[in-house]
């Protein structure tokens, strides 16, 4: 049986794990500075290692929904803590570039195991066709709470101890999500029938064009994402006016572009918590697709505009407060719409094929950025590429079909 309440044990631990989860993976440009400078490294290196770690992130996403649907949450979960764990240990005593760049694997299939694929789907079965939408939403906002304080964290941390330290302690933080585990019992998902097994849902679902438009579609979400994750604060340390003396954010003692391309991110995490519940609650009201729609043209717009007019400081926060509500709008969405279509059964499996097509995206927009910045000086042009996948997504989620698929007559 489904709970009718709202919150309940199995949203609560799971919030939990995905805010932990994510708060440490969002800090990894914050070690940028402190490896390169003791290996004395390039830039690209370590950022190759964050752009790969979000590609096995993606990669793992579909093979832990497996690995859950088939063996059980808990033992994918275990699973995938013990890698990111082992990942963040390992990468603490790694020297060379290679050797972060292959350990980041660990940590995105880490990632992956204690992530949306995961836990988005455990969250989904425990919750009434009313709450759904909303539960997911919830789960997604604390993702979205890790990224505000996990990069803060690292900076408080570092000042005090070396960077390899730091890496245990979050290897620790990690392996301790798993005393939450007793709290998510969710309920099996009813089978879609006798003879139906995984590769023969995938299987229909691979042939239903509206699977195929969602997957393609989520490609720019994680293309912005990336990027802005991983560039946005030096765009704006490098392109934005200067912050005047006695303006607001001086005395709140941003002074400095590069400060100001720090809040950014914080100020996007924070918008992106109210903006994710309330996608969670309007895709019970509304149609999930035509909201996803919305939110991809709300993203180019916000985009196209802000490369258009001057870069202020005033832009950028504009810019940021904007972004942050659209930013893991998507999630609730497109998880919700999978679950809808396809049902719950082998939800974690069907999001995560979606979900690798989003890291696909991130790797891209990550590496493209560096790539066109040598290349032109500037972000100008990557950017302009964001704005017109997302004008794409837009477009393409319209002929989604978003009555259940009737797999067993399929």
């Amino acid at each position: 049986m489904h709970n009718q309440r709202l919150f309940t044990p199995i949203l609560v631990g799971s919030a939990v794990i995905l805010m932990l989860s994510f708060a440490i993976r969002a800090s990894f440009g914050v070690f940028q500075i402190p490896i390169a400078e003791e290996f004395d490294w390039p830039r690209a290196e370590f950022s190759l290692a964050i752009a790969i770690q979000n590609l096995f992130w993606g990669i793992g996403q579909p093979i832990f929904g497996a690995i859950a649907e088939r063996f059980g949450d808990r033992r994918a979960i275990i699973l995938g803590a013990f890698l990111y764990a082992g990942g963040l240990v390992f990468s603490s005593f790694a020297t060379t570039p290679l050797q972060h760049q292959f350990l980041e694997t660990l940590v995105g299939f880490g990632i992956a195991g204690t992530g949306f694929g995961v836990i988005l789907a455990i969250v989904g079965r425990a919750s009434s066709d009313k709450n759904r939408s909303l539960t997911l939403g919830i789960a997604t906002a604390a993702g979205s709470a890790g990224q505000v304080f996990g990069a803060p964290l690292a900076e408080i941390l570092l000042a005090y101890m070396s960077w390899q330290s730091v890496f245990l302690i979050f290897a620790l933080m990690i392996l301790a999500t798993l005393s939450l585990l007793p709290m998510l019992r969710a309920p099996e998902a009813a089978s879609p029938g006798p003879s139906e097994s995984m590769g023969q849902v995938l299987g229909r679902a691979f042939r239903d064009p509206s699977y195929s438009l969602i997957f393609i579609g989520f490609f720019s979400c994680g293309y912005q994402l990336g990027f802005i994750t991983a560039h946005f604060p030096a765009m704006v340390t490098e392109m934005c006016g200067a912050i005047a003396p006695g303006s607001m954010l001086a005395n709140l003692g941003i002074e400095t572009t590069s400060a100001l391309g720090a809040v950014s991110i914080a100020v996007i995490g924070l918008a992106n918590i109210a903006g994710t519940v309330f996608a969670g609650w309007a895709g019970h009201r509304w149609s999930k697709k035509y909201l996803l729609a919305a939110v991809y043209l709300g993203r180019t717009i916000a985009a196209g505009a802000f490369i258009l007019l001057p870069i202020t400081p005033a832009s950028v926060l504009i810019f940021s407060l904007v972004m942050g509500a659209l930013w893991l709008a998507t999630v609730p969405l497109t998880s919700g719409l999978v679950a809808q279509i396809y049902g719950l059964r082998y939800m974690g499996t069907l999001y995560g094929v979606v979900f690798f097509s989003h890291q696909l995206g991130a790797f891209l927009g990550v590496w493209l950025g560096g790539r066109f910045y040598d290349m032109y000086g500037n972000y100008t042009a990557v950017w302009w590429v964001g704005v017109g996948v997302g004008l794409l997504s837009a477009i393409i989620h319209l002929p989604v079909r978003e009555r259940p698929l009737n797999l067993q007559s399929a």
